[in-house]
């Protein structure tokens, strides 16, 4: 059961009267997989992104903006919470796997596959919560990756509408580590029922872009949060075929961008951004919507994180640092770049303020309010910044400075003048290291004590059709 006090002050902030117009609506596009120069806005050239690059032009480049782990599930897990992964026990040690007795340790894998007990836990309070408690209508398409039994969907996480995969569409039979899983094939979910099985990749940013549109015309006159949480470029890329044939006369045209399936899913991905924008323009909710575009961990080598290092899996900055647009017409001012550090753990507690709603009081919300960055050019709210894998603290940021430890190897680095983690700096400013190595230490016992359990259900069950 969620916290008792927590919905019944809900009840009460629901019961009070809002004008619309005093409560922006908030539409969260997340990526999978996508680079920090998987956008043209953030230079990147072997792609195209004109919608994405016009979003920019009117609202804001957030380039100093994170997700909370360089994988799918923890960094989800933040997004929908707050928190820390490992603050609600979503960012496992290596022992907390999917059982598979044969698994050789290079081949693991997070929590939430198919037919996985470890879901975010029903306890934890999502953003989804947060806005139905101010009378919110909420919907949810895409990737969902933080639970596939019942217990954990969408649906039980305060999303009154959901459309979409439980999970990355690459978790399917064909997958290359099926002999250690046993991956049943891919359902599609209208809210907890199973309604296809296989569905065309190649039509998975389409179909959810639709739904999306959709939502957004039925419920105009409300106030509404949607998260688009798009599968697409992780793996196997795929495009449907109006995006190649569009694609493709773009190239014609003259554009100069790389002729290849994941630069036409991007193309498509930017595409669907359009579509929304477009829709909340017709039905004249555009100025007071905020719409957030970013990924949920960088690119895997097939994608572009320059001029960052790193990738996806990584705590080096192209694994964690996202390519982040913001635009609110209304409140946020155009054509602006934002280089604060902020991450998307922010977004709950800032959209709560936004929008008048308690945040849960009986619990560490390790996210921060970043309305003063975002309106008013204050600095940051974070003092240091953490970043882990697989639940093993490897780096901390502290203003522009930013230490990293894997495997003992120790390394400074000072991200105003490196941002690509080139020149280690450890040795010419040893009391900086002696500071952060303090903060990490600060940080690895104070999670351990005040760390939440993770959802887990006995015997569970692949999704599929009844």
């Amino acid at each position: 059961m969620k916290q008792i006090i927590y919905i019944l002050t809900a009840l009460i902030l629901a019961s009070c009267s809002f004008k619309k117009e005093e409560k922006p609506n908030l539409v969260i596009i997340f990526t999978d997989d996508q680079g920090y120069g998987d956008l043209s806005c953030f230079g990147g050239t072997k792609v195209y992104t004109p919608n994405i690059d016009q979003m920019a032009e009117e609202g804001a480049r957030l380039t100093s903006f994170y997700v909370a782990a360089p994988l799918c599930t923890p960094s989800r897990a933040a997004l929908m919470t707050g928190c820390y992964p490992r603050r609600v026990s979503m960012e496992p040690p290596s022992s907390l796997t999917i059982d598979a007795p044969n698994l050789p340790k290079d081949k693991r894998f997070p929590v939430c596959l198919a037919a996985d007990g470890h879901g975010l836990n029903p306890d934890e309070i999502t953003i989804a919560e947060v806005a139905q408690s101010v009378g919110y209508r909420t919907g949810m398409f895409g990737k969902w990756h933080l639970g596939d039994q019942a217990e954990f969907l969408p649906t039980k996480q305060g999303f009154e509408e959901y459309f979409g995969i439980p999970y990355s569409h690459d978790i399917t039979p064909r997958h290359a580590r099926q002999k250690y899983f046993n991956f049943p094939p891919l359902p599609m979910l209208e809210m907890d029922k199973v309604i296809e099985l296989d569905p065309d990749k190649n039509y998975l940013t389409r179909r959810i872009t639709e739904r999306a549109v959709k939502f957004i015309k039925d419920h105009k006159e409300e106030n509404f949060l949607l998260y688009v949480a798009h599968p697409i470029p992780h793996g196997p890329q795929a495009a449907s075929a109006e995006a190649k044939e569009a694609y493709k006369q773009v190239l014609d045209g003259g554009v100069k961008a790389d002729n290849n399936i994941y630069s036409t899913a991007i193309y498509e991905i930017d595409w669907s951004v359009g579509q929304i924008l477009n829709e909340l323009k017709q039905q004249g909710i555009d100025d007071n919507t905020l719409v957030l575009f970013t990924s949920d961990n960088g690119a895997t080598r097939k994608g572009n994180t320059k001029p960052l290092r790193g990738y996806k899996g990584q705590t080096l900055e192209g694994g964690m640092r996202m390519p982040t647009v913001i635009r609110w017409p209304e409140k946020i001012t155009a054509g602006n770049d934002i280089d604060e550090l902020m991450t998307t753990m922010d977004i709950l507690p800032t959209f709560a303020n936004l929008v008048g709603a308690d945040l849960p009081p009986d619990r560490i919300i390790d996210g921060k309010d970043i309305l003063p960055v975002l309106l008013d050019g204050a600095e940051s709210p974070y003092e240091y910044f953490f970043y882990s894998h697989w639940g093993i603290l490897e780096a901390v940021r502290w203003q522009d400075w930013k230490l990293r430890i894997v495997k003992d190897e120790v390394a400074l680095y000072n991200l105003k003048t490196d941002i690509a983690e080139q020149k280690n700096l450890k040795d010419q400013y040893p009391e900086i290291v002696a500071k952060l190595m303090g903060a990490m230490a600060n940080f690895e016992k104070e999670i351990n004590e005040n760390a939440r359990p993770v959802g887990h259900v006995d015997n569970p069950v692949a999704l599929t059709m009844e």
